[in-house]
């Protein structure tokens, strides 16, 4: 097995388009166990984790920048502004994962249970990829194209996330036999977005990659504003719109049933959990409370 261990992007690029077999490797909290377990045997190594480019993490014209490089808990310390992104990363693993494990990793892994993936999905995110031609971004939906499956070129790297900052509150929660070091049954991240007095949910671990739920979203900011509830945060929508929201929710889910969980359990699990998240977006509304 050949190791590359670039110091630049620029040279990292050029050893990617030159050998496009080389697997890239940051914190190596999947990877590592692939090959301890010999389930996976690359050709070649490529080690990102000296690369500043992929350490970049902040507020950038308008909009958050969040580096593949990023340790999970790099996001909880210093983009704590970021709700649902900050709960998603105490999620990840053990401390020690947390301090080895990146956003970026999620990413090319693309496995539907990935804990940040939803939350980027929620956020409308963009992931910004590069080869020696140069950079582009590509809406999230447009990169995570299936189970373990993404749209990033054989000669490309993953640089990071953006999106746009959403004034609103928002939350992330998943079931599973407990809170961390353990891969979701089903998650959820919710995002209340105020200036476009929208709702934006998506579902993790409940289908064949992360999903939205474009029909709940449009009936709950529908129901919010029958309710007056984006003008008043005291008014809320009724408790039958709130039950209907979280059915919505579930239907949009596309479980299996496998060794962790049925695709009933599955279901029921994203109910529950849009439930208890809208309920909190509205509390937190009502409390004042900005994510």
């Amino acid at each position: 097995m050949d190791v590359f261990v670039p110091r630049t992007l620029d040279e990292a690029l050029e050893i990617k388009a030159a050998r496009p077999d080389a697997v890239p490797i940051a914190g190596g909290t999947d990877l590592m166990v692939e090959l301890n377990l010999n389930r996976r045997r690359p050709r070649a190594l490529l080690d990102v984790s000296r690369l500043a480019e992929l350490r970049r993490c902040g507020r950038e014209d308008g909009a958050v920048f969040l580096g593949a490089g990023v340790s999970y808990t790099r996001v909880i310390a210093e983009l704590p502004e970021c709700v649902p992104l900050a709960q998603a990363s105490r999620a990840v693993g053990s401390p020690q994962i947390r301090n080895r494990g990146t956003v970026g990793g999620n990413l090319g892994t693309a496995s539907p249970a990935g804990d940040a993936l939803p939350v980027l999905a929620a956020y409308d995110a963009e992931i910004v990829v590069a080869t020696r031609d140069g950079a582009r971004a590509l809406p999230w939906a447009q990169f995570l194209v299936g189970p373990k499956q993404t749209a990033l070129p054989p000669d490309g790297l993953i640089l990071g996330a953006r999106w746009r900052i959403a004034r609103g509150p928002g939350s992330f929660s998943k079931v599973g036999t407990r809170n961390a070091m353990v891969i979701a049954i089903a998650s959820l991240c919710l995002v209340l977005d105020e200036e476009q007095r929208a709702v934006r949910v998506a579902l993790g671990s409940v289908g064949p990659t992360v999903l939205r739920a474009p029909d709940a979203e449009a009936y709950a900011a529908e129901a919010m504003a029958r309710a007056g509830t984006w003008d008043d945060p005291a008014a809320l929508p009724a408790p039958r719109e709130i039950e209907e929201w979280a059915q919505r929710v579930a239907g949009a889910a596309r479980p299996i049933d496998d060794v962790r969980g049925t695709a009933a359990y599955r279901r029921h699990a994203c109910a529950a959990l849009a439930r208890r998240a809208l309920r909190w977006a509205l509390e937190d509304r009502r409390a004042g409370g900005r994510a």
